[in-house]
């Protein structure tokens, strides 16, 4: 159970990585296109155009990662719910331990390897295991 949360917040923490290199790099790009444009003239204004599809996707990157401000839609606590609701209407019970621990495979007890001809002739010619590398 640790693991998946830790998997969870790892997830997380990348997703607002991404979000901020991706902010960094708009907010680099508009004012680089923002001097082009105050080098070739005041008159004709049009370093936002290409900013605004650009700054779209960027509030969609933003609500993707932190979800809505003031809702609790699209965090960890709603995805919680979501998942127990989904459970119950499949049938299982979403309050079971089994279902979000992993379960525990039992070891098999190591085989011997029984080879005959090969322990007689170690005895034949008087060789021992630790003779073997």
């Amino acid at each position: 159970m640790y693991r998946d949360a830790y998997k969870r917040a790892q997830k997380k923490v990348k997703a607002k990585k991404g979000f901020y290199s991706h902010f960094s790099v708009f907010i680099s790009v508009g004012l680089f296109f923002f001097f082009l444009n105050m080098a070739d003239g005041f008159y004709d204004t049009w370093f936002f155009y290409p900013l605004l599809p650009w700054g779209v996707g960027l509030s969609i990157h933003y609500f993707s990662v932190f979800g809505l401000p003031g809702s609790d839609v699209l965090t960890p606590e709603w995805e919680d719910r979501e998942m127990e609701r989904e459970l119950r209407r499949m049938g299982y019970d979403p309050n079971r331990a089994s279902l979000y621990e992993e379960e525990e495979e039992e070891e098999e007890p190591e085989e011997e390897l029984d080879l005959p001809e090969i322990q007689r002739e170690q005895e034949e010619k008087g060789l021992r295991d630790e003779d073997f590398v």
